[in-house]
Formats: structure tokens, sequence, C-alpha cells
């Protein structure tokens, strides 16, 4: 464990070989950066809430972390700064799951403007501007007109000129503004495995590889780059026939040797009363995904989420849950995660943040089940991938020195 990290000290730098997956939290949303084992990196989602929303500053959100010095766009970076491999940040990649501040950032009047390219700097727009981006890709670029043309989805779920229009407006200035000064931009394709490729020495590494699950209601069939619409087309005149902004989330799954790796952005698969049966898009991507080492919560694990046939079908000995928000996980959700009749055997659980009101909502299940409720939650798989450690970082402090190691853990194929 001391050659792997210390708790109190700095954490060890990514060496050749390791598989890094630093799931970040600043207390506003979802990012998680990862160092591929060649050196390759990309940042996934880059959360930043609207200040102005009614529930941020409540018992019901977590606090901005370390501290509000910053905007969580500027410490998502620092972190990234902090342990990025080379001394002049690049990112190879950045995935955006799907249109939510908490997952791509929010305008709100009083962000600040890129100097050139008059965008707002909010979440990816903000990072982008403090470090460089190679690739973009997201469920819609260029055209963006899933599930129907742009125009007439921003006039129904942007109406008139509310923060989401500008939110989206000012996301495809910066879009413009990035494709015109060299930076790559997709949609991300579902089913492929060449889309997300390691960049500096990929011959060393042929048992890596990122297959794309899912990409608005495209999902990989199982078979070669195959997918398959889970949706019905959309009627442009009828909203209640379009597939909402979470189940059209993308979603990617991680090999490296027998490591497997789930994460889904807001992907739902729990029907509630009047949903469309197809809204459950987790099952589906459970039954090509089979087993796999750790799986971040879907949604946060909130209660549209994680559901069962997912839990007994992925069976993740490690779960982990980026969350910012009292309802993070259900406790519906937590019952099932940790249900042993869903699947036997130890799993771990770890949370970015656990409120405190949702430990005296659920009660001590919460205590009993998580092993971490607090702080940056780094996946290390070693070379091979045939183990790996989960880390906790302090997220109360810029230095984010270790707090806690736990593993080794076997992969599951080792």
């Amino acid at each position: 464990m001391a050659q792997i990290a210390q708790p109190g000290a700095e954490l060890p730098a990514w060496k050749e070989g390791y598989l890094d997956m630093h799931h970040v939290n600043t207390g506003r949303g979802s990012a998680a950066f990862y160092v591929l084992p060649d050196g390759t990196t990309m940042l996934l989602d880059a959360g930043e809430m609207d200040i102005h929303d009614g529930r941020v500053f409540t018992p019901r959100n977590s606090v901005i972390v370390p501290n509000d010095s910053k905007k969580p766009y500027e410490w998502i970076a620092s972190y990234i700064q902090r342990f990025h491999p080379k001394s002049k940040p690049v990112l190879d990649y950045a995935l955006i799951t799907h249109f939510h501040d908490d997952h791509f950032g929010a305008w709100y009047p009083e962000i600040p403007l890129h100097k050139k390219g008059g965008f707002g700097l909010t979440g990816i727009t903000g990072v982008a501007s403090l470090i460089p981006v190679k690739m973009l890709l997201d469920r819609g670029y260029p055209d963006y007109n899933y599930p129907i043309a742009k125009n007439r989805w921003l006039e129904q779920v942007g109406k008139n000129d509310t923060p989401y229009r500008r939110t989206m407006e000012n996301y495809w200035r910066f879009i413009e503004f990035g494709v015109k000064n060299g930076m790559g931009a997709a949609t991300l394709k579902a089913g492929s495995v060449n889309q997300v490729r390691l960049q500096y020495n990929r011959e060393a590494y042929p048992q890596f590889r990122v297959r794309n699950l899912k990409a608005n209601g495209l999902i990989w069939s199982g078979q070669d780059s195959l997918a398959i619409d889970h949706f019905p087309p959309a009627h442009p005149q009828l909203p209640a026939t379009w597939p909402d902004e979470n189940s059209m989330s993308l979603a990617i799954l991680i090999e490296y040797g027998g490591f497997r790796y789930y994460t889904g952005g807001d992907n739902p698969g729990n029907l509630f009363y009047g949903n469309h049966h197809w809204r459950d898009v987790e099952t589906p991507m459970a039954k090509v995904t089979g087993r796999v080492d750790v799986a971040t919560l879907d949604h946060h694990g909130n209660r549209d989420a994680v559901n069962e046939f997912q839990v007994e079908t992925l069976q993740p000995r490690v779960w982990i849950g980026q969350s910012w928000s009292a309802d993070h996980p259900g406790h519906e959700v937590l019952v099932r995660m940790v249900s042993q009749h869903l699947y036997n055997g130890p799993r771990d659980l770890f949370a970015t943040n656990m409120l405190e009101a949702n430990r005296h909502v659920i009660g001590p299940l919460i205590d009993r089940s998580y092993k971490s409720q607090q702080g940056h939650i780094l996946v290390r798989v070693l070379p091979g991938g045939s183990q790996y450690y989960v880390i906790i970082l302090d997220d109360q402090r810029e230095e984010a020195k270790v707090k806690a190691v736990f593993g080794p853990y076997d992969s599951l194929s080792k």
C-alpha cells in the first residue's frame, strides 16, 4: 500500500502503464479526469451549476470545495494541472455526456467572458480556456438536430430567453470558436472502439480500449461496432415523444486487461408513472456490458436510475457516486446496490459528497455501506490491468493529499 499511496502524503505521480481515473469533487456537479496507460488524457464532464438555482445554497446541496475562492471550472482545471502527466497540460479528449449544468456548466450573468471568443466561462467552456482540448465529443456535433431540429428543440426546452437557452447558445459559441482555432469536435459514435484511442504509445497496450456504449438513442448491439436505435422517432410537434436530456446521455466502457469500468452520465433505468417503456436505457446497455469491476452511479444514484437489472448484471466490486444532492443516492437505490439477493459477495461504495440530510433520512445503512463519504475518488489500475486501488484524496485543500487507500482489488479476469 505504501508504494501506491500513503495517507497524509502527496499522491505518487502517475507512471507509464497506470490507468488513473480521478472523480473530481467541486461540490457543483460531475467531473472525471482520466490518464490512460500511455499518458493520453480525457476529461469526462465538467459540471458547474447556476449560482441562481434556488437549491444551490441550501442543505439539499453540497457546498463548493475546497472553497469559494475559485469558480468550479477553475478548481477542475487546477486539479487537472496538479495531476496531469505533462508540465504543459493538454486534454486529448473532453467528453460531455449531456447538456445539464451539473455536467457541462451553466450560463449565468456573472460568469466571465472569454477575451477572444466572446463566450462565457463556465464548466467545459471555462476548463478549455485554461487547458487546451484537442478533441471534444458530445451527443450532437455539428448539427445538434437530435431528437429534432435544433431550433425547434431549443424553442421548447429553452423557452423565450431562459438561462438554459443562453447556456446552450453559449456552448455553441464555444464550439464554433474552438473548431476555428484547431479543436476537433464530433458526436460520440455508439459501438465504436476506435473513436477514443491511445495517442502516444498505442502499440504497447493492445489490451486497452474504450467502447462507446451509447449516444442519444443509439446503443451498442454487442456485436462488432453495430449500434441499434432504442428510441422511436420523435415527432417535431409533440414534445411528449421526445426523449428527455438524461436519457440521451452518452455512456462508455473502459477495458484494460481484465479490468472493466462503466460510466454513463445521467442515463435512467427506472420508470415512473407515465414514462414510456423506452426511457429505461440501463437495461439494454447492461445486457451488452456484462460484469464490471467499477461502476459509477447513473444519474448520481437518483431514484430513476441504477435499476435492478443493471445491478444484478454489472455486479461491480466498487460503486462510485459523484454526488452533490441530498437525494444522491435514493434510499431504494442504495438498497439495490448492497443487496446480496441481486448479486453475492462484497462490494465497496464511495461517494464524493454524502450530505447530512441524506444521512438523516436513510439512517445507519449509509454508514454501514460506504467506505468513504467525502473526497475526490481515484481509481488507480496497475500496469496490465490485473489489480487496482481506490484512493481518496482530500477535497478540502487544494493540495489534495491522500486521505485513505483501499485495495488491492483483483480485476475480474486476472
